[in-house]
C-alpha cells in the first residue's frame, strides 16, 4: 500500500488484521474539535489491528506513513491458530500489556511534560524499536514523519516541533539531516525525557511450546 492509504478506519466494522512486513504506519484517533492524535506508531513485525480482537468496529483509524508491504489474517485464523499454539496466544498477551503501559508512558509524557521531553521521549521510544529491529547503537535512522505527524503524536503544533527539533541538534543531542536522525548524546536525552524502554518484555511465565 502506498503512503497515506489508510488500512483500517476507524468507526467501520472490522474486515483483517495486517502483519507488518516493511514500512511505517500509525493508529490515531480524530476527537471532537477535529485535531488528531496518534497513539502509536507501527513498524516491521508489529500486528495492525488487535482492538478488532474486542471491538465490533474500529476504535482507531491506521494508515500508512510510508509506502508498506501487509500481511492481511483474519481473526478466526489467530483464533485456530491460539488454539494449536497457546504459548503463542500468551506472547500475545504479554506484548499487549507492554503496548499498554507504553502507552500510559506516552500519556503522562504528553500530560505533564515539556514539549522538549515530549519531542525526546518519541525519539527514544523509536530508537528503542528500531534497534529491536537490528539498529546498531550507533547508527542513524531514516525518521519518515512530518513535523505535523511528530506534533500529532506529541500534542504539539509543527512549529513548535520544529522549535524543539533545532535546540536538541544545537545542544548537541541529536544531528538531523536529509530525513536522517542520529543520537549523539542518548543519555541526556533519555534522562531529560524520563523515558523508560519497553522494548524487552518478560517471557519466563510462558507456557511450554506444544
Amino acid at each position: 500500500m502506498r503512503r497515506g492509504a489508510v488500512v483500517i478506519s476507524e468507526n467501520e466494522p472490522p474486515r483483517e488484521l495486517f502483519i507488518v512486513q516493511s514500512g511505517w504506519l500509525h493508529a490515531s484517533v480524530v476527537l471532537g474539535n477535529g485535531s488528531r492524535q496518534i497513539m502509536r506508531f507501527y513498524f516491521q513485525g508489529d500486528i495492525l489491528g488487535l482492538p478488532l480482537l474486542a471491538f465490533a468496529d474500529s476504535p482507531e483509524t491506521v494508515t500508512a506513513v510510508t509506502d508498506v508491504t501487509l500481511c492481511p489474517f483474519s481473526r478466526e485464523r489467530l483464533a485456530a491458530l491460539i488454539a494449536d499454539h497457546p504459548r503463542i496466544g500468551a506472547l500475545l498477551l504479554g506484548l499487549t500489556v507492554a503496548d499498554r503501559v507504553s502507552l500510559a508512558d506516552r500519556l503522562a509524557s504528553v500530560g505533564r511534560t515539556s514539549a522538549r521531553a515530549r519531542v525526546g521521549a518519541l525519539l527514544c521510544d523509536i530508537f528503542a524499536r528500531m534497534r529491536r529491529l537490528g539498529l546498531g547503537p550507533d547508527e542513524s535512522i531514516h525518521l519518515p514523519l512530518t513535523q505535523e505527524e511528530i506534533g500529532d503524536a506529541t500534542g504539539l503544533t509543527a512549529v513548535h516541533v520544529n522549535r524543539m527539533m533545532r535546540a536538541l541538534v544545537e545542544d548537541g543531542i541529536i544531528e538531523r539531516a536529509n530525513n536522517h536522525v542520529r543520537l549523539l548524546d542518548e543519555k541526556r536525552l533519555v534522562a531529560e525525557a524520563n523515558f523508560i524502554d519497553r522494548t524487552a518484555i518478560e517471557t519466563g511465565w510462558l507456557p511450554p511450546a506444544r
